[in-house]
């Protein structure tokens, strides 16, 4: 299937399940097909093509897990080394500071190397983070207090979780402790601005900081945030206008509110009071989502719009929601895992023969403007887009 024919397909904006529409394909030669094309890419038409022949994933009369059996090239360990391994060697994305987009890939790569086993790969992640503990290197750290440095803390966090080395956890902590150093009446923090993309930003560090302390207080603080934007800016259908005075539901401001919200239910406990709140609007937006995903397995720049590109980094981050809520019991299996399974086979079509994800909407600010998000340029190697696939492949491997 190519690009336009897939737009073409998924004009109606909510097309049959594929799993209701490919039922009687056999899951033998599904595989069969889908390795002889992944072996072949060499080239960006050979990526368009995975992804088109990803929509024939596994029936659900035909599999019990969802998430086993993959076509040679498309595993979560064979992508997520691939991946990973290149943000190793590739150069921090800003040489002033390092940004938000790195650090998330950071993370991805470090839960990954853990994961999957790899005390190589883990290696090589930390000796990557070392010189910033440097006085040369920690010029590098962003000071300003905005979301975009704060989350910088998630990563000396999960290195600490990893290697129990305290200077790690001294780093990480500062920055979820200064977060909270000035709150608003209203007990958030200080550096909120009901942006969608906060609610990964600000939670996350907080809930890696309860993953390092076993302090409550964090997971306090990420949870009456997360209350907060939701009751502000989720809307009546389950997703999320990018800020108050930008209405329209962008893919990748949507994709960090789904990362957000999995990350924090991964740890909050089932009693704690705002669970339930949180656990709702989980499932509220992923049943809009699952009506919106292309018969291809992609999501697309607006999620609301057909003729928007697919676009790869909301691409990954919904499938990394949907992929850990039907492993964590949140999503019925039958009805989410196939289209966690289509997500994550689509994905892979998108990453070429240097392990660059492709067709990742650039950096986006908040505009009353409809024109401004369909015309966003598409990128190569973005980390917006290697990101989302290291938590995927992570999230597989749970």
């Amino acid at each position: 299937m190519t690009p336009a024919s897939a737009a073409a397909c998924c004009a109606c904006r909510r097309c049959p399940d594929t799993e209701h529409e490919f039922g009687n394909l056999a899951v033998g030669y599904y595989d069969r097909r889908m390795s002889a094309l992944l072996t072949q890419r060499t080239s960006r038409a050979f990526a368009i093509l995975a992804a088109g022949i990803a929509l024939l994933s596994l029936p659900a009369a035909a599999q019990t897990n969802y998430f086993t059996d993959w076509p040679v090239g498309t595993s979560p360990q064979e992508v997520g080394k691939r991946v990973a391994e290149h943000f190793v060697t590739t150069p921090h994305a800003d040489p002033k500071h390092i940004v938000y987009q790195e650090v998330c890939t950071w993370y991805g790569a470090l839960t990954f190397a853990q994961l999957s086993g790899d005390k190589d790969l883990s290696a090589k992640l930390i000796r990557r983070f070392d010189p910033l503990m440097t006085p040369t290197g920690a010029d590098l750290i962003g000071k300003e207090r905005h979301v975009d440095f704060t989350v910088f803390g998630t990563v000396p966090l999960e290195l600490y979780l990893q290697t129990k080395d305290p200077k790690y956890l001294d780093l990480g902590k500062s920055f979820p402790d200064r977060q909270w150093e000035s709150p608003t009446p209203d007990g958030l923090t200080s550096e909120t601005r009901f942006w969608i993309d906060d609610m990964y930003m600000i939670t996350t560090v907080e809930v890696q900081a309860y993953r390092a302390t076993g302090e409550m207080k964090y997971l306090d603080r990420a949870s009456l945030e997360m209350v907060a934007y939701l009751e502000k800016l989720q809307q009546p259908n389950g997703l999320f206008y990018h800020a108050p005075d930008a209405p329209f539901f962008w893919g990748r401001g949507n994709g960090w509110v789904a990362a957000g919200m999995t990350e924090l239910l991964r740890s909050l406990p089932a009693n704690h009071p705002r669970r339930a709140r949180i656990l709702e609007a989980y499932r509220k937006m992923m049943h809009t989502l699952l009506g919106y995903q292309s018969s291809d397995g992609m999501w697309r720049q607006l999620i609301d719009h057909p003729e928007a590109w697919p676009e790869s980094s909301s691409t990954g981050m919904f499938t990394f929601a949907m992929i850990t809520g039907v492993k964590n019991g949140w999503l019925d299996p039958a009805t989410y895992g196939p289209a966690a399974r289509k997500g994550w086979l689509a994905l892979v079509g998108y990453i070429d023969q240097n392990a660059d994800v492709t067709s990742v909407c650039e950096g986006t600010g908040r505009n009353n403007n409809l024109d401004y998000y369909l015309a966003r340029a598409r990128r190569t190697g973005d980390f917006h887009g290697q990101a989302p696939v290291l938590w995927c492949a992570s999230a597989l491997l749970r």
